[in-house]
């Protein structure tokens, strides 16, 4: 199958737009020249997309089609992009493909689009040292999480969060769906009173958490598409880290920017409900692969979604518009056998 990366021509939208990004790379020696991004800047950024990693049929990582990816949300006006998150599988790629490509982005696109590298562990040491390496290649910020898996206590949490803290600025990322433990609001409040580094939070509690945030006068981006609207409208989160952006990033910087648009929201309910489905980034990786955009590879243990899920997209793109949505191929449903599952890479 070929890899259906967007044509350079239209940097990947249907109806091109004005916005001209260079597709030669700026090549750099980061950390020698470029000046460290002050938490206040990034305070600003209130459409941050969490970035696909695409993927070879042999199971590495597709820089071509992720830089593609990366020009369609420059040219729509995203302001940054999370490297290595839960939507970028971060936790399936090696550290050295991960900062890697922290680095490339960096490098790359770095003078257009704030980079946020999301090098949190379950491990204080491998989270340390791989912030480390992120700001040495070039990131703007950290985005960190809480440890899962093994847990700990609530003392643990705020010394694992401190000790990374004092590298950089830093957003903090409590989402207990995928972690198992939920960061108390006030162990937040205290971090950001404590430390000079904290940015604010991608909360993905829900919008009464993101408002009792607010109230405190922290920072807040919402994690969840699906919450967006409301939690800028009445709760007073700056932004969210979306998911959909990939997707239909014309439509998101609409959403986010352009006003109270309820018809909009409602239209594109359905596409944020289909991407819960089941565990992100399983739709989000089958729906780029049924647009053409990137080869249908997924690393194991994601896995693509059945055929009805499959058609139930294609209504959506129907519903939505071929055109609002990210590739030049019309949306396919694919085949079972087209999808290549890697287990060693």
């Amino acid at each position: 199958m070929a890899s259906g990366l967007f044509p350079k021509s239209s940097l990947g939208l249907r109806n091109p737009i004005a916005t001209k990004v260079a597709s030669k790379h700026h090549v750099q020696v980061v950390g020698a020249s470029k000046r460290r991004t002050s938490v206040e800047e990034i305070r600003k950024l209130r459409l941050i997309t969490a970035m696909k990693t695409p993927y070879l049929p042999d199971g590495r990582i597709d820089l071509e089609a992720y830089d593609e990816m990366v020009k369609v949300q420059i040219a729509i006006g995203a302001e940054g992009v999370i490297v290595g998150s839960h939507a970028g599988e971060g936790h399936v790629l090696s550290w050295d493909e991960h900062i890697m490509l922290i680095g490339h982005t960096a490098n790359s696109f770095g003078e257009s689009i704030r980079v946020i590298g999301c090098t949190g562990s379950n491990a204080t040491g491998e989270a340390i040292r791989a912030t480390e390496l992120g700001f040495a290649v070039g990131m703007d910020a950290a985005l960190q999480i809480n440890p899962y898996c093994g847990k700990t206590s609530i003392q643990g949490i705020v010394a694992h969060l401190e000790a990374v803290l004092s590298l950089g600025p830093t957003i903090i990322y409590n989402v207990p769906g995928r972690t198992g433990q939920d960061i108390p609001a006030e162990v937040m409040h205290a971090l950001a009173r404590n430390s000079p580094n904290f940015v604010g939070v991608k909360e993905c509690v829900g919008n009464e958490r993101v408002r009792h945030h607010v109230e405190k006068g922290l920072v807040i981006w919402t994690g969840m598409d699906s919450d967006c609207y409301e939690a800028m409208r009445t709760c007073g989160a700056v932004g969210v880290t979306s998911v959909a952006c990939n997707l239909v990033p014309r439509l998101m910087h609409e959403l986010i920017f352009g006003g109270e648009n309820v018809l909009l929201h409602e239209k594109l309910k359905p596409l944020f409900k289909w991407l819960s489905c089941e565990p992100n980034p399983l739709a989000l990786n089958t729906a780029l692969m049924q647009l053409g955009v990137i080869h249908p590879v997924f690393r194991l243990p994601y896995y693509p979604l059945p055929l009805e899920k499959r058609k139930e997209f294609i209504e959506i793109v129907k519903a939505i518009g071929q055109d609002n949505f990210v590739g030049e191929k019309d949306v396919q449903v694919l085949n079972d056998d087209d999808f290549i599952l890697v287990g060693r890479y």
